[in-house]
């Protein structure tokens, strides 16, 4: 029934595009939920949009518009730094086991002021939680399926053919659980593997897969940064774009860092309906790992373009204080939500 509803919006409003919303000048998160939102069927929720006037976001020169998203059902800030370990124990061998616990939800959310999307998550949030273990770890994955389709997890990485999450479907009220050795190390993926795959990729079943080497790495503030896009009118092209599914929201809350400290970003593109995305870092450049599975060989440079899927390992450090911008160098995309600001504090002298 999901479907035939989407089908059905998408054949009412097949006009609606994201260009012709930017043609008409309503670009921006807010103008996003009046104009697509509205138009789509999705109506917005309990706000009045307005264009940034005097002071706001169009005053600062920057793309974006006034309103934001409320942090109680996924707060984008906190999810850059949560990363889950799972339950460890210790197997007869000495292998360390994390297990973790995976529920498919389908659930609304809020991608933009007032415009709400029919997603389909991992534990209640697009992305699902970020997993996190060493390179050797035994990973014990508990996968129910409490949605209403039938969905998998296929993790990014070696292990045998019977945990790739590609046959295994597990439908409805469904569960399966996913064991293997996690390697190699490095910035990996996971993802629902259904058929139609771009549709359960789109709606929001995916999240990242960080290995770590046994060794460790060094100290940084370390960053989880996912790019996705929304298609909220269902013609096959997305109207928002963001990091970590929120449209602005890292220029409305700008990411704190600390001049002269480590930052380290685990960048992975997970948009639908487009070939590539891409990253670019005003005043700076950073040490590019493709994949992190090597950490001595890197580019050194302002911007990465990935296809989806593809994802990197980003180092930097600022030397000078202030506010930098970070947004997907199609500039497109980044008046339609993706953008963000890091604000560099002065070094603390202690």
């Amino acid at each position: 029934m999901a479907d035939e509803q989407d089908e059905l919006r998408g054949q009412t409003h097949a006009g609606i595009t994201r260009r012709g919303l930017l043609k008409s000048g309503v670009a921006g998160a807010v103008g996003l939920a009046a104009g697509a939102g509205a138009l789509a069927g999705i109506m917005p929720r309990d706000v009045e949009p307005t264009l940034g006037g005097a002071g706001g976001a169009h005053a600062q020169g920057l793309a974006g518009a006034e309103g934001d998203v409320g942090t109680d059902g996924f707060d984008a800030t906190a999810f850059l730094k949560t990363f889950d370990y799972g339950r460890v124990s210790t197997l007869p061998n000495g292998q360390i086991q994390r297990e973790y616990e995976i529920t498919a939800v389908d659930r609304e959310i809020e991608v933009a002021p007032g415009l709400f999307f029919a997603a389909w998550t991992y534990n209640g949030t697009v992305p699902g939680p970020t997993i996190r273990c060493t390179e050797g770890d035994r990973l014990k994955v508990n996968f129910t399926n409490a949605g209403s389709h039938p969905h998998t997890i296929h993790f990014h990485g070696i292990h045998a053919a019977n945990m790739d999450g590609v046959f295994e479907i597990v439908g409805p009220g469904e569960t399966f659980v996913y064991e293997f050795d996690a390697a190699p190390m490095g910035f990996h993926l996971y993802h629902c593997h259904s058929i139609p795959l771009k549709r359960h990729i789109h709606k929001g079943l995916y999240g990242g897969f960080i290995v770590d080497p046994p060794e460790g790495r060094p100290e940084a503030n370390e960053l989880l940064m996912l790019m996705n896009g929304f298609d909220t009118n269902f013609d096959g092209d997305n109207e928002v774009y963001a990091i970590n599914t929120v449209a602005h929201h890292y220029q409305r809350h700008p990411i704190e860092i600390e001049q002269g400290e480590l930052v380290r970003v685990y960048l992975g593109n997970m948009t639908e309906f487009d070939l590539l995305n891409s990253f670019h870092l005003h005043g700076n450049f950073f040490r590019l790992y493709r994949t992190g599975t090597d950490l001595e060989r890197y580019e050194w440079t302002d911007t990465v373009m990935l296809c989806q899927g593809e994802r990197a390992i980003l180092e930097f450090t600022y030397d000078f204080p202030g506010k930098f911008m970070f947004h997907a160098h199609q500039s497109e995309f980044a008046e339609l939500g993706w953008m963000g600001i890091f604000d560099v504090k002065p070094r603390t002298v202690v």
